[in-house]
């Protein structure tokens, strides 16, 4: 009998462990293979072999680094900087302009990056210090720079939807399509949630001065204007536009962003040897993290699974008489619990595995879960006490910047961030609208 429940005493010993700070890759892998040699012999990890070979032959998970170098080069070249500045300018007059800008740029430089904590740290770092001196509310500063950081995890080309894509065995390019509408909408909420707001209370959102104004448009606002847009607008339309119309594959589409990253950088003259070198050391970190929690991850998966893991969940469920939509919650709850304590990355390689076959058998498109819970692990990122991008702002924000004002300032967005989840939930055309219009 107590046989029976091993499959699920190693689950929650591996996160536990977690939780305690020990490293996620060599937790599941050291775990797993200790229950493995425990209860079969050395000749099971045969198997372990042939999966991890199948992980490194992977050709979608090619863009992971692709993706995370694109995002580097792109922090390196000034391009936040200058779009920031530039969109401040055109947006200034209005109340909560800046805000604005800062939502739109996020929108961005989500789909030029991808890459969720140099964004925040970014524009953290740009633009936060000018909200302030400019006279807006620090609860709104921070809370529109900490959610337009994060949209980075839903607007393509995401590293959490490529991830997603190879865990769930679904087309990254129907992920990416899939993500755009509610990517947008997001973009939209937050924008209409600013204008309200500024509406209401002028004194938390100010517009800039007349002078300000006059002083850009006199000194080559034009160029500045073209400079700022057309290049991350190229970048995006050659990566995404690529994969849309079916000229390239998502990973195919990395290389072009990738070589295009280089060029934009090369174009702003930040270019040299220096950068160079050290956009690949921090993209060879991330992807050797990256994928020694997969080979963790599929050691531990290959354990729980022989040891009948997955079977008692989904006899537990069915016993339970769960409705596909309970079921749904639940999936989502623990998701949304986890990634207080938890990376994404880490997430995606131990949930998601035990629960997506179960949703295959519920007959559940996969694709709408997939975006499902990328929206659902940015709600978490942004979730007081615990969401990773108020760590990555509170490092960066000025001394005076408190934390209990940080969380007051992201407690709308959160909300808007709900609404928006609830709404894929309710309306699942949102989410298969696209890319059902891209394959017919």
């Amino acid at each position: 009998m107590i046989l029976d429940y091993l499959p699920l005493l190693l689950f929650a010993l591996v996160f536990i462990l977690i939780l305690f700070g020990y490293p996620v890759a060599f937790t599941l892998g050291g775990l797993s293979v200790i229950a493995g040699l425990i209860i079969y012999d050395v000749d099971f990890f045969y198997l372990l072999s042939l999966r991890i070979f199948g992980t490194m032959h992977n050709f979608v998970l090619v863009a992971v680094p692709l993706f995370v170098f694109m995002g580097i080069m792109l922090e390196k070249s000034g391009l936040a900087e200058s779009l920031l500045e530039t969109m401040s300018h055109l947006f200034g007059k209005l109340r909560g302009g800046l805000a604005i800008s800062v939502v739109i740029v996020g929108g961005m430089l989500a789909a030029s990056t991808g890459i969720v904590g140099a964004t925040v740290i970014t524009m953290g770092l740009i633009s936060l210090p000018t909200m302030l001196k400019k006279g807006y509310s620090p609860e709104l500063a921070t809370g529109t720079i900490a959610s337009a950081g994060t949209l980075g995890q839903i607007i393509p080309p995401s590293v959490v939807l490529v991830l997603l894509g190879s865990v769930l065995n679904v087309s990254v390019g129907d992920l990416f399509t899939a993500a755009l509408i509610p990517g947008l909408l997001l973009v939209v909420m937050y924008v209409l949630y600013i204008l309200i707001v500024a509406h209401f209370k002028p004194s938390v959102a100010p517009a800039i001065t007349q002078e300000e104004s006059d002083v850009f448009w006199r000194t080559g606002s034009a160029k500045r204007i073209v400079h700022a847009f057309v290049l991350p607008f190229s970048l995006i339309s050659l990566v995404l536009g690529s994969i849309f119309m079916g000229v390239a594959s998502p990973t195919e589409a990395a290389a072009v962003g990738a070589i295009g990253a280089i060029g934009l950088t090369a174009f702003q003259k930040k270019l040299s040897f220096g950068i160079l070198k050290n956009v690949m050391k921090e993209t060879t970190f991330l992807t050797c993290m990256v994928f020694m929690i997969l080979i963790g991850a599929s050691s531990f998966s290959l354990v729980f699974r022989a040891m009948g893991g997955d079977k008692i969940l989904a006899d537990a469920i069915t016993q339970a008489n769960l409705s596909p939509n309970m079921f749904l919650v639940v999936v989502l709850l623990v998701v949304f619990v986890a990634g207080f304590f938890i990376d994404f990355i880490e997430i995606i390689f131990i949930i998601v595995p035990v629960a997506a076959p179960i949703f295959s058998v519920m007959g559940i498109d996969l694709v709408w879960i997939g975006i499902l819970i990328a929206l659902n692990l940015q709600t978490s990122f942004l979730t007081p006490p615990f969401g990773f991008s108020l760590f990555y702002l509170k490092g960066v924000a000025p001394p005076e910047i408190k934390t209990s004002q940080l969380y007051r300032g992201i407690i709308p967005f959160v909300i808007i961030q709900v609404v928006l989840l609830v709404m894929v939930i309710v309306f699942p055309e949102i989410v298969s609208f696209l890319p059902n219009l891209n394959n017919k």
